[in-house]
């Protein structure tokens, strides 16, 4: 399955360059999630526009595949790059700034969607582990009676982008997927965090 890396915004919270590639224990945050992917089996695709140069650049260097698209959005970007891509099969939609995501997280979700019958999955962990790590995120919603926040891992089908799509919502109780890095304590807490963590883990 293609891993569609969404890669095209400012950063503008951090407002420390682009945010794709900024340094966490050494290494540029997106090829945290880009090796994530492809150990867990999946065909990692960039989507970057003329926001993030940089970012373009080393995914060149580093032989990732890319989609340029026209930074006019999350959404716009993704239907953009689905596009460009013709995909019509299931495909992973994620965010870039979760360095805690692990192969082994993406295979379980792969085979939840795999047992789910639905066409389409949406990933989240409870608030509680997102208070811990930042201080919460604004949007939250009862998932299998927990109050629950969205991760930014979907998979959507490509031939129906433009239609409603039946979903499945998945509750993880795993911490690493709350390091989402939009703020300096964001990076604080994530460059801490794994510091410690194994994320090879299959």
């Amino acid at each position: 399955m293609r891993a569609l890396i969404m890669a095209g915004g400012a950063g503008s919270r951090l407002n420390r360059g682009e945010k794709p590639i900024l340094s966490i224990c050494g290494r540029p945050m997106i090829e945290y999630v880009v090796t994530a992917f492809q150990q867990a089996g999946c065909e990692p695709v960039v989507a970057a526009s003329s926001r993030t140069p940089m970012t373009q650049n080393w995914c060149r260097a580093n032989n990732i595949s890319l989609c340029n698209t026209e930074g006019n959005g999350f959404i716009e970007d993704m239907v953009y790059a689905i596009h460009a891509l013709e995909e019509e099969n299931p495909i992973f939609i994620t965010v870039s700034d979760i360095p805690g995501i692990t192969p082994g997280i993406i295979k379980s979700i792969l085979k939840s969607y795999g047992e789910c019958n639905k066409e389409a999955l949406s990933t989240w962990i409870p608030a509680t582990m997102v208070r811990s790590c930042r201080g919460g995120m604004p949007y939250r919603e009862p998932i299998e009676g927990i109050e629950a926040c969205p991760v930014g891992i979907n998979i959507l089908r490509g031939d129906h982008i433009h239609k409603p799509q039946d979903e499945f919502a998945l509750l993880l109780h795993e911490p690493c997927l709350a390091l989402n890095v939009n703020t300096r304590d964001d990076l604080t807490f994530a460059e801490t965090f794994l510091k410690n963590a194994d994320l090879n883990e299959s």
